[in-house]
């Protein structure tokens, strides 16, 4: 099942699935009860999916990029952290921050995981059970910040407004058994910049769920962003960072393309 979170034309929240060319709403809570009924939704805007609890984001997570980075392969997963706010709608924009400002900013295809009922010590046999879907990520990062003004740490640079577009729609498990099977993509300006599939993961997806939750309980509503390959603008000759005008466009298989342009702060 595709499930999309939309406002109406009141300007009212709803999740809805896709059916045969039309949405239908859903009726209670995707992470509890709840159930698809035969109303036909108004859908005046796609909003992002869900509204994440907490962003954890896994860095240098295929071999690929990890190669072109010239970085050593992880003995671990690398934990990061976005803030909630970072959150932007399907066909919102990125927004390239002024006022704390970045000349660096960099797209990240990624595939994001979304928990679906709380789980601590899952085994990586069993962690797909906790997974109510899946989504496009862009997992926008601002290079200077993350690598020389951040000290060290990732956050801030990964952690502006805007910097995680969600969407276009929630991909249940039963239509992805595999997700470490799926191609994935980065176009930029009707480029394809990143190219390749998430079979590349040094950690796959039930793998990160068992680390994750080790010692540690994932709330539903949870978004993992599970890595992004080779292709960054940081690692081109020369480095290709975005900037207000462009149009960036992350891809997967199975779940469709998730579109947003790229403003300047004001």
């Amino acid at each position: 099942m595709k499930i999309v979170r939309y406002l109406d034309g009141a300007g009212r929240a709803h999740h809805g699935t896709e059916a045969d060319g039309r949405v239908l709403q859903i009726e209670g809570d995707i992470f509890g009860d709840h159930a698809v009924t035969k109303k036909t939704a108004e859908v005046a805007r796609l909003l992002a999916p869900v509204e994440p609890k907490q962003f954890l984001g896994i860095g240098l997570n295929y071999r690929r990029h990890a190669e072109e980075t010239n970085a050593k392969i992880p003995e671990y997963p690398i934990l990061f952290m976005k803030g909630v706010n970072a959150v932007a709608d399907p066909g919102g924009p990125i927004v390239i921050p002024g006022h704390l400002p970045s000349t660096e900013v960099d797209y990240e295809c990624e595939l994001a995981v979304v928990i679906g009922r709380a789980c601590k010590n899952v085994s990586r046999e069993r962690a797909l059970d906790y997974v109510l879907g899946y989504t496009c990520a862009n997992d926008v990062s601002a290079r200077d910040w993350q690598i020389r003004n951040g000290s060290g740490q990732w956050c801030r640079g990964k952690t502006f407004d805007t910097f995680a577009p969600l969407g276009p729609c929630l991909v249940t498990p039963d239509e992805i058994p595999n997700p470490n099977a799926l191609k994935i993509a980065t176009i930029l300006n009707g480029e394809r910049v990143q190219d390749w599939t998430t079979s590349d993961m040094i950690f796959d997806v039930p793998r990160l769920i068992e680390f994750l939750s080790g010692s540690t309980t994932l709330v539903p509503g949870t978004v993992i962003l599970t890595g992004t390959p080779h292709g960054v603008g940081m690692a081109r000759k020369p480095p290709r960072w975005l900037k207000p005008g462009d149009v960036v466009t992350v891809e997967i298989e199975g779940i469709g393309q998730l579109t947003n342009p790229v403003v300047a702060e004001t």
